[in-house]
């Protein structure tokens, strides 16, 4: 294919906007939604260099990114997660394929109990007050890198 440089680029810049809603979780607490908003606005690119065509495959990423979002937006209504959680995971969604995609989930929700250990021992460690928040955007990150990562890493797979 004589896109794979720009595909590439494509999903270096995804890596990189990954890297930066981890550290800004970490940081602040907060998923910025002009990250969010590029990330998201960053897939039709990606369509486009990977030849997806517009019936059923664009369709069928535009279903998956809104069944996610609106399955995590319920999620964030009982509590279970921050709002810049939901549009990272519905952004993050219009990326890869929903086989991908549930990979990518399971690996979240595993990534994320062990954080979630993690905040909950050094928050006892310490004895803060309080509720511990858990930068769930840094379990959402390192399980979106690892596709994204795959196409470098395990090509000759």
């Amino acid at each position: 294919m004589e896109n794979m440089p720009f595909v590439y680029g494509l999903l270096a810049m995804l890596a990189i906007a990954l890297l930066h809603a981890a550290y800004t979780d970490i940081v602040r607490r907060e998923i910025e939604d002009w990250l969010n908003a590029a990330i998201a606005l960053g897939a039709p690119l990606f369509w486009w260099a990977c030849g997806l065509s517009l019936w059923p495959d664009v369709a069928m990423q535009l279903a998956l990114g809104a069944g996610v979002f609106i399955f995590f937006a319920l999620m964030f209504a009982l509590g279970a997660m921050g709002g810049g959680d939901v549009k990272l995971l519905g952004a993050i969604a219009l990326w890869f394929p929903w086989g991908v995609m549930a990979k990518v989930a399971i690996a979240m929700s595993l990534i994320g109990a062990v954080l979630t250990v993690i905040i909950l021992i050094e928050h006892k460690m310490h004895r803060k007050l309080g509720q511990p928040e858990v930068p769930y955007g840094v379990a959402i990150a390192i399980a979106a890198l690892w596709p994204v990562g795959e196409r470098f890493f395990n090509h000759f797979a």
